[in-house]
């Protein structure tokens, strides 16, 4: 599976899942924009790939502001050219109580979750329409499928990418624009040492996700010769959304 001398953006990409998906698409040949708000990492990690010799820059950008975010994509394109794959990672997680959630707190998640997603396909759809090709991933979540209390906006703002990614995939179908979201279950970016075995033997799978498990998933829905799926939603979380729980 080679992605040689194509241009890809992955929103969030300088840490955990969208470090990850950063490294799986630089090693397989293709030109990676990384785009995150996290400057130091993002710089780190784009002298990584390129002491690897592998094509990557790092833009600071911020997704949940519009004119942050087709800045980021213009300065991509002037760089590599036309972007082939968006991948939509750059999210934020606020659990707040339910009466104490303001309207602030809100759109901070919504519009970095969703608006930012949005924006972002359409301003890298405009040079996919003009190739004719293309593909783009919204990194969703179970919890647009399942909830826990005080998940209102993060919840919400999930959902939405699911709906968005259905809607953008019939939009975008006659340009040759395939549309998919993945929705990751618990996959651990920190010390997967530390996790217990009571955290792995309650998944179907019987281990907890790792990020490698979501960049692979990345790299098999973009590859063209996959071309025939679009407006899906692939669940990624080692069976836990199909799992039933009785207290003993």
């Amino acid at each position: 599976m080679s992605f040689q001398d194509k241009n890809v953006i992955v929103t969030g990409g300088a840490n955990g899942i969208g470090r990850a998906i950063v490294k799986a698409f630089t090693e397989k040949g293709a030109n990676v924009t990384i785009a995150d708000l996290d400057e130091t990492a993002g710089k780190k990690l784009e002298e990584e790939m390129l002491k690897n010799q592998h094509l990557a820059q790092f833009i600071r950008a911020d997704i949940s502001d519009p004119a942050s975010a087709k800045e980021m994509v213009q300065e991509a394109i002037t760089k590599f050219g036309p972007v082939d794959i968006l991948i939509n990672n750059a999210g934020i997680s606020e659990f707040t109580p339910f009466f104490d959630l303001d309207i602030e707190g809100w759109d901070r998640v919504i519009n970095t979750n969703l608006r930012g997603a949005f924006v972002c396909s359409q301003a890298c759809a405009v040079g996919m329409r003009q190739n004719g090709r293309g593909a783009i991933i919204n990194i969703a979540s179970t919890r647009a499928l399942m909830s826990e209390p005080d998940s209102e906006a993060y919840a919400a703002s999930k959902g939405g990418l699911l709906g968005l990614t259905h809607a953008m995939a019939a939009s975008l179908s006659q340009h040759n624009i395939t549309v998919n979201a993945i929705s990751l279950g618990w996959i651990h970016t920190g010390d997967y040492n530390k996790l217990r075995e009571k955290d792995h033997k309650q998944h179907f799978s019987q281990r907890v996700g790792k990020p490698g498990d979501i960049a692979r998933a990345c790299l098999f829905l973009c590859n063209p010769e996959n071309n025939f799926i679009t407006g899906e939603n692939l669940i990624i979380d080692g069976g836990m959304t199909r799992k039933m729980i009785y207290e003993n």
